[in-house]
């Protein structure tokens, strides 16, 4: 058990946020925090990060919280840093403190080493054993790596290695979280706590950071309404509702499908009970006043008053906007026809060309940077364009959504939710436009809540009711899931899958994008492509685009043929031998195919001698486990815990170090079927 609350309660003034929380953290569990908008998730971060208390801290000693030794916990928060000025680098490389101070320790030690061997005196056995450790305390923190971690991370992020130089305050508030993200992952703390981490990533930044956190060797404690990354990382999901918490085993998915298990379970299990309590009640009713009854009579009343009481279930809190608009009028087929339209500001970002008809959903995804929200800017007219053509069809009526206008601070914080409404259509009645705002959840007293007091998921509510009471035949939407919990999320993309008109739409989110997009427009590294289909025929029809080129590639290398680069015809076979490893690369029957020519001579070759090496490998770090236990049964050692500790790490780096070599020898005897079945 790594950390553990127990019976916790959190209250703020007289409110009850969250009341009997138990939570758990083991080992190096990546685990899910999910629920509704306001449910408590940030609050529970918060309890975990120390930053706020237990409100029944003293009441009982069953309460609390418990860790296994020192842990440190790191949480991402939205900051805006102290020092505009100071580089991005020398902000990054504060994480890096413990790293640094044990290099500048090693340096001192080496040179009083130095200075002793030099005078041909005897060196002081502490010296190297200080020396030893801070080697196994380099190795632990990374220290040998620092830079190249901090490099590739940063690049991961979609910043340029020059960008370190520049001065942190010259970023966005969106780039500066980025930063401190990266020091986050950096810092590599025991327990790292992410909040919506995958809010303003691009899609391939969000697959990397999947692939990181699934490898992270500490605990991740994750909120997110991302459900396609919760389904690929995490282990274990906690969810909040009326004010509880409760474990799931598995990721969102399997969560969901146990919730709806347990609550069919307990449906029947509580009406069962009820039918049970009737009978009995009934059966006392019939004959209470008979004398031969009273001690039956007795008995069943105990019976009712021991029973253990199945709670009544409530259905899942799926309160949820249900707004469903018919657009005015119907567009001609031909709603938005881009031909090498050139996007950008001051200079070109991109070159588009584009076709969207009636009743079709794109979803125009691709890195950030690139150009896809100064697309949707030229198109509504917001930006000019800068080269080609665009051309809007005819009947058609557009309405635009900007997730980030959508939650910027109001102009009138006072200003209540109808009135705000209201401004925008001051010639509906009151009861016009309570129904309005009643479709996107803002019921009852909810109209007259003051806008300064909105979330980001109610802002973006509000501003979808304006949009979609005009009723439009087209929609152009820059990211209208962010700051939305998963059941809006799930509503909206009901509404949309619905919507009788066209829709134009930026997302990173993945889920959202396959639930509801016909066809992708992706900014790619050097173009940008319309694909037909589903979300799943373009990851499909990338994978073999994919492997057509490496193909191309292999075949054209095996033949010396130029244009090749440097791959060469002996460089051909390896890249053959290489290319089926890692993060879905073509297997080496994807690669050749009978009408490949290239070398298999060499590559089997190859593959005999890299066995042999692993069956080396393998004997010598066997035979070096087995000197650790005999060590292990010295006897003289046997009070020496340090030297036993010391010892064992070391068994237990050989042991792991053979489980690897196993693997990548299966690997290679594997290929090496294949290619001989060649």
């Amino acid at each position: 058990m790594r950390y553990q609350i127990k019976h916790a309660i959190v209250q703020f003034a007289a409110a009850t946020i969250l009341e009997d929380v138990n939570f758990e953290i083991h080992d190096n569990e990546k685990v899910a925090i999910v629920g509704r908008n306001g449910c408590g998730k940030t609050t529970l971060l918060k309890l975990i990060n120390g930053d706020i208390k237990m409100s029944n801290i003293d009441s009982d000693e069953s309460c609390g919280i418990v860790t296994a030794g020192t842990q440190r916990i790191g949480l991402l928060r939205q900051v805006s840093f102290e020092d505009g000025e100071i580089s991005v680098e020398d902000e990054i490389k504060k994480c890096f403190e413990a790293v640094f101070a044990c290099e500048n320790r090693m340096r001192e030690v080496e040179s009083k080493i130095h200075e002793t061997t030099e005078d041909g005196s005897e060196v002081d056995r502490s010296l190297m054993y200080e020396y030893e450790n801070l080697q196994k305390q380099m190795e632990a923190l990374r220290g040998y790596s620092w830079k190249q971690d901090m490099e590739m991370i940063f690049q991961k992020f979609g910043f340029a290695l020059e960008d370190l130089k520049r001065p942190i305050g010259t970023f966005s508030g969106g780039q500066q979280t980025k930063v401190a993200f990266i020091k986050l992952l950096l810092a590599r703390p025991d327990i790292m706590l992410l909040d919506e981490p995958t809010n303003h990533l691009d899609i391939t930044t969000i697959e990397w950071l999947e692939d990181y956190l699934k490898k992270y060797d500490n605990a991740v404690v994750i909120v997110s309404h991302d459900r396609m990354f919760l389904d690929r990382v995490i282990d274990v999901t906690y969810e909040i509702e009326y004010k509880r918490i409760k474990r799931y085993k598995g990721n969102y998915s399997a969560f969901m499908r146990q919730k709806e298990e347990n609550l069919i379970k307990q449906e029947r299990d509580y009406e069962e009970q009820q039918k049970e309590i009737q009978r009995l009640t009934e059966w006392i009713e019939k004959w209470k006043n008979t004398p031969t009854k009273v001690a039956a009579t007795r008995s069943k009343r105990m019976a009712i008053e021991h029973m253990v009481k199945v709670e009544k279930p409530r259905r899942f809190d799926t309160k949820a906007f249900k707004a469903m608009f018919t657009p005015l009028r119907e567009s001609y087929n031909d709603v938005i026809l881009a031909k090498k339209l050139k996007i950008g500001y001051d200079e070109v970002l991109s070159e588009v060309s584009f076709e969207l008809h009636k009743g079709e959903r794109l979803a125009v995804i691709g890195e950030n940077g690139k150009g896809k929200s100064t697309l949707l800017k030229t198109l509504v007219g917001m930006l000019p364009s800068l080269g080609g053509s665009f051309t809007i069809g005819t009947n058609v009526d557009l309405e635009y959504f900007d997730q980030q206008r959508a939650v910027l601070p109001v102009e009138n914080p006072k200003q209540t939710v109808m009135e705000n409404f209201w401004e925008e259509y001051p010639k509906l009645l009151r009861e016009d436009v309570r129904s309005a705002l009643g479709a996107f959840m803002f019921s009852g007293e909810e109209v007259d809540k003051e806008m300064g007091m909105l979330s980001g998921g109610e802002k973006v509510r509000l501003e979808l009711c304006k949009i979609f009471y005009t009723k439009p035949n087209l929609l152009i939407l820059d990211e209208p899931t962010n700051h939305m919990d998963i059941v809006g999320k799930e509503a909206l993309e009901h509404m949309l899958t619905n919507f009788d008109g066209t829709v134009l739409f930026v997302s990173h989110d993945r889920y959202f994008i396959s639930q509801i997009a016909t066809g992708i427009l992706e900014f790619g590294v050097d173009e940008v492509r319309q694909y037909a289909g589903t979300y799943n025929d373009y990851l499909i029809e990338k994978d073999k685009r994919a492997k057509g080129i490496i193909k191309d590639i292999v075949r054209d290398a095996a033949n010396g043929k130029s244009g090749a680069g440097s791959l060469g015809k002996n460089g051909a076979g390896n890249l053959a031998a290489d290319v089926g490893k890692g993060n879905g690369a073509p297997t080496l029957d994807d690669v050749f195919d009978k009408k490949t020519y290239y070398n298999p001579g060499k590559i089997i070759s190859r593959l005999k001698a890299q066995l042999e090496k692993y069956e080396r490998q393998i004997a010598e770090s066997e035979a070096r486990a087995a000197e650790y236990k005999l060590q292990l049964m010295d006897p003289e050692l046997a009070l020496d815990y340090h030297k036993l500790m010391e010892i064992q790490e070391k068994l237990d780096k050989e042991e792991h170090e053979q489980e690897t070599l196993l693997e990548r020898m299966l690997e290679t005897e594997l290929e090496l079927e294949e290619m001989n079945g060649q």
